[in-house]
């Protein structure tokens, strides 16, 4: 009876997705939450309105929310939203166990994942249209990581992260 619970809990839920702009980015992230949340549970952290914020502390929310869910949700990803994607992935990649990218195109995001196991995708407003967007977004989240080699490079990589 557990395993029964289990498959019928994996099909009733939907993978956790936290979302996060500043307020370049805030446009663009109402529209990616419209565009996934049909299929995904995404959990809106801010900004709520284009007035001036600072990118950082909406990186560092994400990041730390991916960090305390992921032992419950293993898939769970973040989207973040920028100027550029630039600030937010230097900010992100700042917290111990998250591996943010910041994504130009499809392919980008395809060997983040494959390659990289990305938790955090990190978006520029003012550099991509949002027909790319959804691409990118798409990928991202139905990647696969190929684990064995790159799992050691991601050991090391995570190595180098002080506590």
């Amino acid at each position: 009876m557990q395993n029964v619970n289990k498959i019928t809990e994996k099909i009733n839920s939907k993978q956790l997705i936290f979302i996060a702009s500043d307020h370049a980015g805030y446009e663009m992230k109402e529209n990616i939450i419209k565009f996934l949340e049909k299929k995904y549970d995404v959990q809106n952290l801010g900004c709520n309105s284009a007035d001036s914020v600072d990118y950082p502390d909406y990186a560092v929310d994400v990041a730390k929310k991916i960090i305390k869910n992921i032992s419950k949700y293993p898939n769970c990803k973040g989207i973040l939203v920028c100027g550029t994607g630039s600030g937010m992935t230097i900010t992100a990649n700042k917290i111990k166990g998250i591996r943010a990218v910041n994504c130009f195109n499809s392919e980008m995001a395809e060997m983040a994942i494959k390659h990289n196991d990305a938790n955090i995708l990190c978006l520029g407003a003012r550099i991509l249209q949002f027909d790319a967007i959804k691409s990118i977004v798409d990928v991202f989240l139905n990647s696969e990581f190929e684990s064995g080699r790159h799992q050691i490079r991601i050991n090391k990589i995570h190595n180098l992260t002080e506590n």
